[in-house]
């Protein structure tokens, strides 16, 4: 032990690692004092440990381990950053201290486990307790279980989640290990405490004796709930609450709200596994269930109905197996069979729950119909149908159908049906039954109540009393109105006796079966629940969560509608508010009233009532009026005193003051008096008779007013336009319709009947007297403010003229709000009214959709038409859509009933025929317009499918799709596309466009909601994994929707759903949040009277999940069911609560106000786009004033108020100036860090710094324009580019400021000036300094003029605007300026332009005065500057300019579409400059002859994979063909000066240039040529083409049309023009196809035309002729070649194979046209192992489907050559062999594909490949023969003879393989080679003929081979014929890559010997092979690396060896192939080497 010393002196953590476990045990020692000593929980120490706490658990001494975990479970405790630990500790725990014999180990073990629970790693431990089950050790089995047990009964199933843990447990029980399955069963009984029988299900199938046992232990468990008794870290609160309670002995109700939360949270269903059962359906099923015989139906039945036993079933498409069950259910005569049916529709129900409910429009109304049937059985069958039904959809979609219904003459459907909705209540909540849906139910049940049979009646009662209960009686009363007493208190007593499911979470529970409700049961198990049962509600395990909150609000009556309004008012509309208790007051005798009277009149005044003196009569009614106004209300009898009034004379009295009086009396007494309608009805018809009286007219109105206030201005309003419409005077009928008009204003809209006020407003505008009509119209104007525009929809059919003046008055109002109503509120309870108020407006547009008269067309559906959608010929499916159309255009409006539509309509949303897609997609747009909101019932089956075309690749189609979404969504609101799985399933799919599409939908309409169901977390997984999407525009998309999912879901849910992500995924996401919940919107605010309510009630759980102070107390809120979250408060809580509402409500501020760390500029997707929007749509005002107003002002603020953070937001609008500095400073601050933020708020910005140049104070004014300076630096190096909208609220302000007194200011504004410059285009700056010179400050307009000035010394004469001449002519005149520096600037600005633009100058200024012209001539004279430095100057300028520019050349901004940088504008002005530039030394640039040379360094540098190489030019001076060959360097053209800097609109310029390159005129069109390729070759503005590639090639292709056409035939022109024309064509293109990005842009049509294009010109003889055409047509090949390459692959296969069809069926094309089109398509075959997966193969295959529509096999046979049947052939063996059998899904597109010989092919072709065993040489399918080498055949004299022709067809080893061949036939003389010619082409049979031939002239030293082989020099082009043996090599050949220089010298032996040369020098040549790497093997592609070698040798062969060129038309026509001129031997073969050509040539001619 000597080395003790040694290791006790070094430091804990080393030696926690020493290899001496002394040592090591030591180490834990100390690290466990250390560890308990440490306070700081963050303290850099911690992070020492982090590696090492795995080696504390997992020693592999037992007694250091001991301490080890000691010290482990201190560090879990205590370190900040033990969390990172979770995974590796957890795990060694498991694994090495679980199977450990000492229990203290495992005791520490299992702390350690539960302590990184409690530091919020549960998942994560779960995770590897979970793992540890399967451990072959038992032991470790035990002790996880046992963990995991622990953990459960300690923290709760809220954090441990169970669903993984029952999925394990049947397995434990299964165990051979009595102790784990005896551990098993104390874990089930634990997790039973939980979640009671929502274990049953998932144990169903373990061992009966254990479930027994089970059973045995589960009644022994307490019925209280339990409780989670330790607590998570962020659960301190609640640990401090629950330690509180154990102190007071534990008040079960007080605060034990927040745990009961956890009690009902999983549902067994949940914890299934989904079964499948489509599939297992017996295959004769469907046959089976139409059978004859009853017996054979039942089995059928019995089938499903034991395949929906299953509790959870997998989703599918069941629309098939509905639709049979339907069918039985609803026309079987069996009635057995019925009840069968309906048990499996409600065994399916169940199974699938929310997913089902698609299906329940239509099965709902069969099974209603179907109570008639009187069989206990049946109906009880069907009533456990439709309640399952009923819980898979809501009340709202099904609603239509139960009213239907309701009216059926057969008593006991009726009866059925109440019972049922009176069931389906049960489910509802406030809000989910609201008024909308409360007032069409309480109607029809009104009826029932009152039906002739008892059971229909009792049914009736316990309906209504059920919507009591649920909605409460201020919801439900309005609609018992006119029920009589006994019946009210009926209805009362049922309420009374329900039991309500959402009320009492287990309670329900307790009462389910299997998990699945029995409503029909409920009833007689709770009777005497409800209100009463207040006392128990504490002690049940969940008590009812309303009872102790209604309790507290007095007596359950009352307290009722006070509960509903603090639940968010739902449903409660204020409007009706507590009604006047004498609504029922019962009319009097008139003896009774005058008794009444006469108490509280005096006597006089009720003798002189029917007095004849009129004076009496008057004063009497002086004393009348004097009495009303003293009386009290409680003591006033209205309905007695309006009886005096209209006794006799009553309202026929004729004088006009008596009668105002009267009038006057009646208004006061309804102002005053507790007024009943009862009363109204004595006066109205009186007042109505008066209001069009002149005199009196307005009395009556004021007293209708006030009649309307105390009965309800619906009601009044009824009762006056009744009365008015049946008498005939017209004056009463305008003015009654008048004070409507204005009442409405005064009391809103809320609760009138549109519909009868529509009759009469109809009856009105038929009135012949004009008047009537015109207050008809006002009226309609008025309802328009409210009901928007569905209102016209009734008047349609109206005369036009009349419809045009109602659209007047509609216009009129349009952008209009409604007045807040100022009357009718004073009656309001304070609590009730607020949420009323918002939702009647909401509602009110949405009745009136509803009244309008909807056409059935259910029978218009039949059977006929749903089939001809479904029919296989798609002009059938076409009729079928269109009668579609026509039937819902006829009908306008629609029921909901459209039959079997919506399974037709969705399956052709999948149409392989794209048109139809669209047609389905306007057909369902114009079904939603047609429905109106009853489209919700059809969201699931027919919305979901609309989202899924979004992932269609045809742009136009996702376009309608998301315009059809958007017109649902208007209809359904966004609620139905929410709730469900349905969009997370469609946002799973790895569909690029899909996912895109919806995620910007999403973004667009989540802003817009208040809250939303919580199925939207489903989303979120997918959200995820598509912000790590490959394509970026998905990334973008899902960002962009980030912050807007958080807004909903809370950071929390969002950061826990993490937890599944991979680790590197899950840090990057956890970042992408954190930047999502810095921009995070808050949510849109409900009405802004809430905060009262909030403080009263229950904070509704809209404002939760946005905010971070109610999450922790409210985290539950969120978790629960999406129903009860309404009213989440009870009792004692809810001030609590109520105090974090308010709190919540202004959370943005709080929270600013404590940290301004956050960004200051927040980015809102498109906002600034949708401002744009705004100012253009004259939706808010212009930026445009002399001094700011205020409207500008709080306009500013309210859009700042989006995208600013709150607290810089109020230094920035703050009243003092010291604060906008403050302001100043920190954006100054920001700018660097926030660039997105600020270039997405730059138009605020701005608008905001234009406010501050208005401000007096400088130091200001100077922070202002240094932040100026620095964001403008800023924006030029982002590339961002000013919008017009940006420049024109900013520019004209600054431009105020040149004229500043102070020489500080006046400079910096002219600094900003000039940097404006390079992010707005100068000549558009130019307009606004223009605009400064008209200033009255004659500062300004001396600046201004000196700018201009230097505008134009920088730019040039183009800045000027509109004109040069208008704009000198404009300067000039400040000459004359009174004021002298103003003088001077205008002679210094037309100075410089003179120095620019030289004496023109004088021309365009125009006529001067003689005073002017001899002062401007003199200040010329002085500056003495001659116009030709001008130039120069420009020059210069230009580079620097363009440094700043493109210093960061980050393309990625470049301002909005519309305003994109012009880098192009110098397109057609270079034009004029260059003409200028050039003008005097034009004659030194053309020097060289040839005008247009290929770039061929550039093109070789750009491009490794460039294949070819070009050959030097053709001079017809032999002497030239001798010098070095110029490799020519791209000319530099004068480029304009203003190239970068004039940004005016990208795209009409680019137009422009395009319009040219097609002129008839050539110097035009090279002109635009040239600039074109300017811009190409510079990288960073090529982009600027994007967008114009098909209309550039388009030009391109009809210019060489033209050429082609008129140009060659023209004799007087030049042809050099031409060459020069072809010249720049070609290089224009090749530069454009070099840029991948912009090639892949070409469309398919457009590449079609252009390659039609290129190959007429490459086989134009014309062209050859000329003197540099051979030159054309070589680079026509290479231009090819970079064609087939960069285009999108797709387009140009598709355009290939399309033209190939084209030039087949043509007679006139020539059968060369077709070979190289051919060629081309093999040299993509070629290419297709690398593009494959790029290419879209359904396109390909349709068009190679069409092109054998349109070319069969025999047809093709037929053709002279063979060549087209064997592309194709070789295109789709390729495509097969690449893909395998997955082609056949590629057939996509192909309308009817089992009639296509296509599929046919390919079947063939895989059968083949599979069967292929290699036995024989395949020859028959030639597709084969490209793989013969491989095949072992069966002599060897094959193998060798395969190995020559192989090499024969490779490029390289071509004579080898000739030579080798020789030597074989001399060899075998009687071998067989013919097979092998016989399937290749002519021309390979021929030059293997040749060379042999050749070959045996050099070895038998025949002097040469006579010429008359009859071989053209045209075949010897084509280097190596395309033979099938060796496809894969011979295409490259003929596409002339790589080709070896031996071919060439081959061939150039041939022409020697023909020409008599002998070839005997041959060997003195250096080998020409040495100077290429040769290949071993022919590649089919070859690899970059092998080129760039090749290349940098052949350009050295270049300098070592002179060229010489072969004869030109000897190669033009080598097919693709471009032939490269072999290099000669030395110099001193010159002379001679001339002669000979010469001979050749002379030999041609």
């Amino acid at each position: 032990m000597g080395d003790d010393s040694e290791w006790m002196k070094l430091p804990i953590d080393q030696k926690c690692e020493h290899k001496l476990w002394k040592a090591r045990l030591n180490g834990y020692e100390e690290a466990l004092k250390l560890f308990q000593k440490i306070d700081d929980e963050k303290s850099p120490e911690w992070s020492k440990y982090l590696g090492l706490i795995k080696k504390f658990v997992t020693d592999s001494n037992a007694v250091a381990q001991l301490k080890g975990l000691e010290a482990a479970l201190a560090y879990v405790e205590n370190a900040h950053v033990a969390g990172k630990t979770t995974g590796e500790v957890a795990s060694g725990v498991v694994n090495k201290v679980f199977n450990q014999p000492k229990a203290r180990a495992k005791e520490l073990g299992l702390d350690i486990c539960l302590m990184y629970i409690e530091i919020e790693k549960g998942e994560a431990v779960q995770e590897e307790l979970l793992k540890g089950l399967d451990n072959k050790n038992p032991k470790i089995i035990v002790a996880c279980i046992e963990t995991l047990r622990k953990a459960l009964s300690e923290f709760g199933s809220k954090i441990i989640s169970l669903k993984p843990i029952i999925k394990v447990l049947p397995k434990l029980f299964e165990s051979r290990e009595k102790a784990v399955r005896d551990e098993a069963k104390l874990l089930a009984v634990e997790i039973y405490r939980w979640i009671r029988d929502a274990l049953r299900p998932p144990l169903q199938n373990i061992n009966s004796v254990q479930l027994k046992e089970l059973e045995e232990e589960w009644v022994k468990v307490s019925s209280a709930a339990p409780k989670q008794t330790r607590f998570l870290r962020s659960q301190q609160e609640l640990k401090a609450k629950f330690e509180q309670q154990q102190a007071v002995g534990g008040d079960a109700d007080g605060g034990g709200d927040d745990e009961e939360e956890a009690v009902p949270q999983v549902d067994a269903y949940e914890l299934l596994e989904a079964v499948e059962i489509l599939s297992k359906l017996p295959k004769d099923f469907y046959e089976k269930i139409e059978a004859k015989k009853w017996q054979e139906r039942k089995e059928a039945l019995e089938a499903v109905e034991l395949l929906v036993k299953n509790p959870k079933l997998e989703s599918g498409d069941y629309a098939d197996l509905v639709k049979v069950l339907k069918k039985v259910v609803g026309k079987d005569t069996n009635v057995m069979l019925v009840a069968l049916a309906a048990k499996c529709l409600a065994g399916l129900a169940s199974g699938l729950r929310k997913k089902f409910g698609q299906y329940a429009g239509h099965v709902v109304p069969t099974i209603l119909e179907k109570f008639k049937e009187k069989k206990p059985q049946v109906v009880q069958a069907l009533q456990e149908a439709i309640d399952a039904i009923f819980l898979t959809t809501t009340l709202q979609n099904i609603s239509e159908d139960v009213l239907a219904v309701m009216d059926n003459k057969n008593p006991t459907i009726k009866q059925q049906t109440s019972l049922f909705i009176a069931r389906s209540f049960r489910h509802c909540t406030p809000s989910t039954l609201p008024k909308s849906l409360l007032k069409p139910f309480c109607a029809a049940l009104l009826k029932h109540i009152n039906d002739s049979a008892p059971e229909v009646r009792d049914a009736g009662f316990e309906a209504l009393g059920t919507a009591l209960k649920v909605a409460g009686e201020k919801a439900v009363n309005p609609f018992l109105a006119d029920v009589d007493k006994l019946k009210l208190d009926r209805i009362k007593e049922c309420a009374e006796k329900v039991e309500l499911v959402y009320g009492k979470k287990t309670g329900g529970a307790a009462e389910k079966k299997e998990g699945k409700p029995v409503p029909g049961k409920m009833p007689a198990l709770s009777g005497t629940g409800g209100d009463k049962e207040t006392k128990d509600a504490a002690t049940k395990p969940g008590p009812l969560k309303k009872a102790p909150a209604v309790k507290s609000g007095g007596p359950p009556k009352k307290g009722k509608p006070a509960a509903a309004a603090g639940m968010g008012g739902a449903g409660a509309k204020g409007k009706k508010g507590p009604e006047t208790k004498e609504i029922f007051e019962s009319e009097l005798s008139i003896e009774v009233c005058e008794e009444k009277a006469a108490a509280v009149l005096p006597a006089s005044c009720i003798q002189q009532l029917d007095s004849g003196n009129w004076k009496e009569r008057l004063a009497c009614m002086e004393e009348f009026q004097k009495a009303v106004e003293l009386m009290e209300r409680s003591e006033m009898p209205c309905q007695a005193l309006v009886r005096m009034l209209a006794k006799k004379p009553g309202w026929k009295e004729t004088n006009f003051q008596v009668m105002q009086m009267k009038l006057h009396i009646v208004a006061l007494i309804a102002q005053k008096g507790n007024f009943s309608k009862t009363s109204a009805q004595v006066v109205l018809d009186g007042l109505v008779d008066k209001v069009g009286d002149v005199k009196c007219g307005s009395n009556a109105k004021e007293a209708m007013t006030a009649i309307a206030e105390a009965c309800q201005l619906p009601w009044t309003a009824e009762q006056v336009v009744a009365m008015a419409f049946s008498q005939k005077n017209p004056k009463n009928q305008s003015e009654t319709l008048n004070w409507l008009s204005n009442a409405i204003k005064e009391f809103g809209f809320s609760g009138l009947n549109v519909k009868a006020f529509i009759s009469n407003v109809k009856t009105a505008l038929a009135a012949t007297n004009p008047a009537v009509r015109t207050s008809a119209i006002t009226l309609l104007g008025v309802m328009y403010l409210y009901v928007g525009p569905p209102l016209r929809m009734f008047f349609e059919d109206e005369k036009p003229a009349l419809l045009s003046q109602i659209d007047a008055e509609f216009e009129k109002m349009q952008g209009q709000t409604a007045p807040a109503p100022t009357r009718g509120i004073s009656r309001h309870s304070a609590a009730g009214g607020d949420d009323g108020e918002e939702e009647e407006q909401e509602d009110v547009g949405n009745d009136v959709v509803d009244l309008l008269p909807r056409t059935d067309i259910g029978d218009k559906i039949t059977a006929e038409l749903v089939s001809k959608i479904g029919d296989k010929n798609w002009k059938i499916r076409k009729e079928g859509l269109d009668e579609v159309t026509s039937i819902i255009n006829d009908a306008k409006f629609i029921q909901p009933n459209i039959g079997e539509l919506p399974a037709a309509l969705k399956s052709r949303l999948n149409d392989s025929n794209k048109i139809l897609v669209q047609q389905t997609l306007s057909i369902l747009q114009q079904l939603a317009t047609a429905m109106g909101p009853n489209i919700k019932q059809h969201v699931k089956n027919l919305g979901i499918p609309v989202i899924t075309v979004l992932g269609d690749s045809k742009n136009n189609v996702r376009a309608a799709a998301l315009a059809t979404v958007n017109t649902w969504a208007e209809q359904t609101g966004m609620k139905e596309w929410l709730e469900g799985e349905d969009l997370s399933e469609e946002l799973k799919k790895e569909n690029p466009f899909l996912r895109q599409e919806l995620l910007g939908w999403l973004a667009e309409k989540l802003p817009t909601l208040r809250s939303v169901p919580s199925d939207l977390l489903l989303c979120v997984p997918h959200l995820y994994s598509c912000l790590e999407d490959r394509n970026g525009d998905v990334r973008k998309k899902a960002q962009d929707a980030l912050p807007f999912f958080m807004m909903h879901l809370g950071f929390e849910k969002m950061a826990k759903a993490t937890s599944k992500l991979k680790p590197t995924s899950k840090d990057q996401v956890l970042a992408m949040l954190e930047k999502a919940k810095a921009n995070m919107p808050a949510k849109p605010a409900p009405p802004a009277k809430a905060s009262s309510r909030v403080v009263g009630g229950a904070a509704p759980a809209k404002f939760q999940p946005a905010s971070a102070v109610a999450e922790d107390l409210g985290s539950n809120t969120m978790e629960s069911k999406p129903d009860p979250k309404k009213a989440k408060a009870g009792g004692s809580s809810s001030k609590a609560k109520g105090v974090q509402g308010k709190k919540v409500l202004s959370k943005p501020n709080l929270k600013e106000d404590d940290d301004k760390s956050g960004p200051i500029f927040i980015i809102v997707p498109n906002g600034k786009e949708q401002r744009m929007k705004d100012e253009k749509g004259l939706k808010v005002l212009k930026w445009n004033f002399t001094t700011p107003r205020d409207e500008y002002i709080e306009q500013l603020k309210t859009q700042m108020s989006s995208c600013v953070a709150k607290w810089l937001q109020d230094e920035m609008f703050h009243a003092d100036f010291q604060h906008h500095n403050k302001a100043l400073a920190v954006m100054i601050e920001h700018l660097e860090s926030e660039k997105d933020g600020v270039i997405s708020c730059l138009d605020l910005i701005l608008k905001w710094l234009t406010l501050r140049f208005f401000d007096t104070n400088t130091s200001v004014l100077m922070k202002t324009l240094e932040y100026l300076k620095l964001l403008f630096s800023l924006l030029s190096q982002e590339e961002y580019h000013l919008t017009e909208n940006e420049a024109s609220s900013f520019i004209p302000y600054l431009i105020l400021k040149v004229g500043e007194p102070k020489d500080v200011i006046r400079k910096d504004v002219r600094a900003i000036l000039n940097r404006m410059c390079l992010i707005y285009p100068a000549s558009k700056m130019f307009t606004f300094i223009m605009e400064g010179t008209k200033s009255k400050n004659s500062k300004q307009r001396a600046e201004c003029l000196e700018e201009l000035g230097c505008l134009v010394e920088s730019y040039g004469m183009n800045v000027c605007q509109p004109t040069p001449g208008k704009a000198l002519k404009e300067m000039a005149t400040h000459i004359g300026d009174r004021d002298n520096t103003v003088r001077n600037a205008a002679l210094n600005t037309i100075v410089t332009v003179y120095n620019v633009h030289g004496d023109q100058v004088f021309k365009l200024i125009g006529n001067l005065s003689e005073k002017d012209m001899s002062m401007l001539e003199e200040r010329i004279k002085r500056s003495a500057k001659r116009p030709s430095a001008a130039p120069v100057r420009q020059a210069e300028e230009k580079p620097q300019r363009t440094q700043n520019i493109s210093a960061n050349a980050s393309m990625l901004r470049k301002g909005p579409a519309e305003d994109m940088s012009s880098k192009l504008k110098i397109m057609y002005r270079t034009y004029r400059i260059q003409n200028r530039n050039m003008g005097s030394h034009s004659e030194t640039t053309h020097t060289v002859p040839r005008e247009f040379q290929l770039d061929l360094d550039e093109i070789e540098n750009d491009n490794g994979t460039v294949r070819c190489e070009m050959p030097a030019l053709v001079q017809h001076k032999l002497d030239d063909i001798f010098e070095p060959v110029l490799i020519p360097e791209p000319k530099i053209r004068a480029v304009s000066p203003h190239f970068d800097d004039m940004h005016s609109n990208t795209a009409s310029t680019i137009n422009f240039v395009i319009s040219q390159v097609a002129s008839g005129d050539i110097n035009t069109s090279i002109q635009a040529l040239a600039q074109i390729d300017e811009v190409l070759r510079q990288e960073d503005k090529a982009e600027a083409m994007s967008g114009h590639i098909d209309q550039f090639l388009i030009a391109t292709f009809m210019q060489l049309r033209l050429i082609y056409n008129t140009h060659m035939a023209d004799e007087k022109l030049d042809k050099d023009e031409i060459v020069k024309l072809y010249s720049c064509i070609i290089g224009s293109m090749i530069s454009l196809f070099q840029i991948e990005s912009l090639a892949r842009e070409a469309s398919t049509g457009v590449l079609k035309d252009l390659m039609h294009g290129l190959i007429t010109l490459m086989l134009d003889s014309r062209v050859e002729d000329l003197e540099e055409g051979e030159q054309v047509i070589r680079s026509v090949n290479l231009l090819v070649v970079k064609v087939l390459e960069k285009s999108d692959q797709t387009n140009i296969l598709s355009a290939l194979l399309v033209l190939l069809q084209d030039s087949l069926l043509a007679t006139a094309s020539s059968p060369k046209f077709s070979e190289l089109v051919m060629k081309c398509l093999w040299r993509m075959v070629r290419l297709l192992p690398e593009t494959i997966n790029s290419i879209n193969l359904d396109r390909i295959l349709l068009d190679i489907h069409i092109f054998m529509k349109v070319f069969p096999k025999e047809k093709l046979k037929q053709c002279k050559s063979e060549f087209p049947i064997r592309t194709l052939k070789t295109l789709l063996h390729t495509l097969c062999k690449l893909k395998g059998p997955k082609i056949l899904d590629h057939l996509t597109m192909i309308d009817n594909k089992n009639e296509s010989e296509l599929e046919a092919h390919l079947c063939r072709v895989m059968k083949h490949s599979m069967d292929q065993t290699g036995s024989k040489a395949d020859k028959d399918t030639e597709k084969g023969a490209s793989r013969i080498e491989e095949k072992a055949s069966k002599a060897k004299v094959n193998d060798i003879l395969a190995e020559i022709f192989k090499k024969i067809g490779s490029k390289e080893n071509t004579k080898e393989g000739l030579a080798e061949l020789y030597e074989y036939k001399k060899k075998y003389s009687d071998a067989d080679i013919e097979p092998f010619l016989k399937n290749s082409s002519q021309f390979f049979q021929s030059y293997v003929e040749r060379g042999l031939r050749l070959i045996e002239t050099e070895r038998e030293g025949k002097g040469r081979i006579a010429a008359s082989t009859g071989i053209s020099p045209q075949m010897e082009g084509t280097c190596v014929p395309a033979s099938t043996h060796t496809v894969s090599s011979s295409i490259g050949n003929t596409n002339g890559e790589e080709v070896g220089p031996s071919v060439y010298l081959e061939r150039l032996k041939i022409l020697r010997q023909r020409c008599g040369l002998d070839n005997a020098k041959q060997e003195d040549r250096p080998p020409l092979t040495s100077l290429l790497s040769k290949p071993a093997v022919p590649t089919v592609a070859s690899s970059t690396d092998m080129l760039h070698s090749k290349l940098s040798q052949l350009r050295e062969s270049r300098e070592q060896y002179q060229h010489l060129d072969l004869d030109s038309n000897q190669t033009h026509s080598s097919g693709i192939g471009t032939t490269l001129a072999s290099p000669s031997s030395a110099a001193a073969n010159i002379d001679d080497l001339k002669k000979r050509l010469e001979r050749i040539k002379s030999s041609r001619k």
